[in-house]
């Protein structure tokens, strides 16, 4: 490798050595509490920024399984950039429920590149690398709250159905081998024609992809979600819904993008589409039940899966980018909900239930302001990111002529307006006499406005943001 090779993949070099750096810390300094969480928020915001600005160089590494530049490089901006918001948010968070401890920080550090793995594998090999760091990670960080029950409880159900779905990836891998005689995502593409008739190929596939849905928690491998995002820390609930669900998505892209190209995506539209259609319906009626706003938030995110999966079933180009466009956004206006539920949440479990949050348009107007924007958004109204994310996907279905899914699409997207905005008619229509002490941390507060800029920002200017991913495809 040359030097110029070096700085294609010098992400991964500063988070890998950033992670590093923070065990040191931890080890031998006295004030490692201080120093790790600025090391990690400044490494991750670092590496965002200039993978964004490197996106442009091109290159693949270590007998082409993993690739540099481009889309690779979009999705490191994403996956950093969402772990420091979710950072800034847990700063005081953790303080508050007493969790704070450096292993924290450089958990997260380690399931970001893990995450950062995952998308640049250019073999499967490396993306079950990238899985299990994200993963075992995961796994730990939702048991962080190593004196709660829930917390216990959520990380056992999420570590005994993650292993199962590691085991069907596995499987489906070790088919796709006997198909194809290599694991390399170049050869699977060069032999596609010959090995589309196979059945073992087929089933390989189709395993490869039911164990990924369980990552993204599409229906009906959802089971875990509701649970494991009410138990686990606010903080790492955001961080498992948002980055963890994009590196899922991210492995699905770099399958399905070549094989659309070869014209063999009309083999699984089918099986993408019902599990599309399924996830939307599914999370958008069973929300409707919530009462706890983890829960309702975690129904939602099964919708929200089942609208990006309207993408890849359309196996388009405008399919690609309207699915990185929607998980781009959906990484910001979830983070951003669930940082102004980790501001309000108390050590007890205050402001977990939506009824709590009664008056608090008037209480606290400034946080009621911001959970509004990212209810409308999450709801799809413009002129937020999310109208336009879920506008892409449907258009990227009606292009292929799945018109039939795009009006699907619009009648869950219309069932959720009722449970998203339930939380602002709380919030403005209904009064409470109780007073809310918050402890406003400056950090939470600057993540959620991040988080809310770029929200805005996407509305505002979708088409720039479009014609980018696009230029990256």
């Amino acid at each position: 490798m040359t030097n110029f090779d070096i700085l294609k993949i010098l992400p991964l070099l500063i988070i890998g050595g950033t992670i590093l750096l923070t065990l040191t810390v931890e080890m031998f300094s006295s004030k490692s509490r201080y120093l790790i969480p600025w090391i990690s928020i400044i490494a991750c915001f670092g590496t965002a920024f200039y993978s964004l600005f490197t996106a442009n160089e091109e290159g693949v590494f270590f007998s082409n399984m993993m690739a540099a530049g481009k889309l690779v490089n979009i999705f490191y901006f994403l996956f950093n950039i969402g772990a420091a918001l979710v950072m800034l948010i847990s700063f005081d968070y953790i303080r508050k429920i007493e969790i704070e401890f450096g292993e924290y920080y450089i958990l997260i550090l380690s399931a970001v590149l893990g995450m950062m793995l995952i998308a640049s594998a250019r073999d499967l090999v490396m993306v079950f690398i990238g899985l299990e760091l994200m993963s075992l990670c995961f796994y730990i960080l939702t048991g962080f709250r190593r004196r709660d029950v829930k917390s216990n409880e959520s990380a056992l159900k999420y570590f005994l159905l993650g292993s199962f779905a590691t085991g069907i990836i596995v499987y489906g891998m070790g088919l796709i081998y006997g198909a194809v005689h290599s694991l390399s995502i170049d050869a699977i593409i060069l032999n596609l024609s010959s090995v589309m008739k196979s059945p073992i190929f087929l089933v390989g596939m189709l395993l490869f992809v039911v164990g990924f849905t369980f990552k993204i928690a599409a229906f009906p491998f959802h089971m875990w979600v509701p649970d494991v995002y009410q138990g686990a820390p606010t903080g790492v609930t955001a961080l498992m819904s948002t980055v963890g669900k994009m590196a899922a998505f991210s492995a699905l892209l770099i399958l399905f993008i070549p094989i659309a190209v070869q014209g063999g995506q009309k083999l699984f539209t089918p099986f993408l589409a019902v599990l599309s259609v399924l996830s939307m319906l599914y999370g958008s009626i069973v929300a409707l039940a919530q009462k706890d706003i983890k829960r309702m938030l975690a129904y939602s995110s099964i919708a929200h899966a089942g609208y990006m999966l309207i993408g890849l079933a359309a196996g388009n180009t405008m399919g690609a980018v309207g699915v990185v466009f929607y998980i781009g956004v959906y990484t910001f206006m979830n983070i951003g909900a669930f940082g102004v539920v980790s501001v309000l949440e108390t050590k007890g479990g205050k402001f977990l239930s939506i009824d709590d949050y009664e008056g608090l348009g008037f209480r606290q107007p400034m946080l009621a302001a911001l959970l509004a924007l990212f209810m409308f958004s999450l709801a799809g109204i413009p002129p937020f990111g999310g109208f336009f994310g879920k506008y892409y996907v449907f258009i990227s279905a009606i292009q292929a002529g799945y018109t039939w899914l795009a009006l699907l699409g619009i009648l869950a997207s219309v069932i959720s307006v009722y449970f998203y905005l339930r939380v602002i008619v709380v919030m403005y229509f209904k009064k409470s006499h109780d007073e809310v002490l918050v402890s406003k941390g400056m950090m939470a507060m600057l993540g959620v406005l991040i988080a809310a800029l770029f929200v805005v920002a996407m509305g505002v200017a979708p088409g720039s943001i479009i014609s980018l991913i696009t230029a990256f495809i």
